[in-house]
């Protein structure tokens, strides 16, 4: 009777044994797989938002030498990236007869030359009046700074402003010389070209109005020219500037004094420069997807050596509108619109979880997290359609 009733007693057990061990397996062969997902944290560092745009150097001062008279140019001996110093005979040219109206031309071409060499002047007094006032200005801030009535970035502003005063008198001054040589040239010019000088075969000797290089040599070879025909363009590469052409939308978050990052110029080295102006005047580009776009040029001067960099060199420029140390940031990636707001995924317990969050400066890569997230919380980088609230998911850290 005992072997009876324990026999009675195991049969129910051993069926309801093997009815849960095939529910759990159909329950382990029914239920969706994990979502394979990629994901990184939630970090606290630095962060900087930044322009990314292609730029280019180019001289400081340009120098477009032109024939100043009509006449037949001798064959050119310079190349581009020949050295000429200031007053060395560029180009000669055997000069054609001037009529009266040609002769009043000539003495209109030396008033004008006159008048921007007095304009000239007058602006590098200007200049050099500014870089007193800028002077005096980082005097004092300097002092405020050391008692702590200013901040520090008040006065590396202040020390920018002077730099930059004195980089604009320095071409001021450059622009002066040039105005001159520009006068002397005209003057000579009308000098040799007396009423029937011409016809005896004049030849007007073009001098560089300043030292420089060679930058750019349309044609080398003999020809007729007219009068105010460009002949060369003259310049010096100790002093490069930056081009850097953004959308007129992002220009106007830029200010003079701002760091800027050139990379992408051949070294291995990202090298430093900063924002001296930004032009007041927009144009118009065409995309490459043919869409206009409305840019503004932005000039930065190198804060580092240039190098072997010359003119018309294509850099990669990062200007830097902002940036910030100790804040809590995940991939930009990670976040996506949920209504009016911002949310991510975390992954908790194998399973994805919407999180509302509120978000500050961001860049390309990295964005700030002010609430909704706490340092070391995963969040799922790219999430697809098949990411739900509670989704199994598989994380890969990347």
């Amino acid at each position: 009777m005992t072997g009876e009733r324990r026999t009675n007693w195991t049969r129910p057990a051993a069926w309801a044994g093997v009815i849960a061990a095939i529910a759990g397996a159909l329950f382990l062969f029914l239920r969706p797989e994990a979502v394979p997902v990629e994901v990184g944290p939630a970090v606290t560092g630095s962060l900087q938002v930044t322009l990314d745009n292609e730029g280019e150097t180019r001289a400081h001062d340009r120098y477009v030498v032109a024939a100043p008279v009509a006449g037949r140019l001798a064959r050119v001996e310079l190349h581009p990236g020949d050295e000429v110093a200031e007053g060395q005979a560029l180009v000669r040219i055997a000069a054609v007869p001037l009529s009266a109206r040609e002769m009043e031309e000539a003495r209109g071409r030396v008033a004008a030359a006159e008048a921007l060499r007095g304009e000239a002047t007058q602006r590098a007094r200007r200049a050099d009046e500014e870089l007193r006032q800028a002077r005096r200005e980082q005097t004092r801030l300097r002092q405020l700074a050391v008692r702590g009535f200013v901040s520090p970035q008040v006065a590396e502003q202040a020390d920018s402003a002077a730099t930059a005063a004195s980089l604009e008198l320095s071409a001021a001054r450059a622009r002066v010389r040039a105005a001159a040589a520009e006068a002397r040239v005209a003057r000579a010019a009308l000098e040799a070209l007396g009423p029937g000088t011409a016809a005896r075969g004049t030849t007007v000797v073009v001098s560089a109005p300043v030292s420089g290089r060679v930058l750019q040599l349309p044609d080398q070879s003999e020809r007729v020219v007219a009068a105010g025909t460009p002949l060369m363009t003259l310049g010096s590469l100790a002093h490069l500037e930056v081009v850097i052409p953004v959308l007129s939308a992002e220009a106007v978050q830029v200010r003079p004094g701002m760091p800027v990052l050139l990379e992408g110029w051949g070294g291995e080295t990202p090298l430093r420069a900063r924002v001296r102006l930004v032009e007041p005047q927009a144009f118009t580009k065409v995309s490459a997807l043919g869409v206009e776009e409305k840019r503004t040029n932005v000039i930065a001067d190198f804060v580092d050596p240039p190098g072997a960099l010359g003119d018309g060199y294509r850099v990669t420029a990062r200007i830097v509108v902002s940036s910030a140390d100790s804040v809590l940031k995940v991939p930009s990636s990670a976040l996506f619109r949920c209504a009016v707001q911002w949310c991510v995924f975390t992954v908790e317990d194998g399973r994805a979880r919407r999180r509302v969050v509120e978000i500050g400066p961001r860049n390309v890569t990295e964005a700030t997290i002010r609430a909704g997230l706490r340092e070391g919380e995963t969040v799922i980088r790219f999430p697809g359609s098949q990411i739900e609230d509670g989704v199994r998911v598989s994380a890969a850290r990347n």
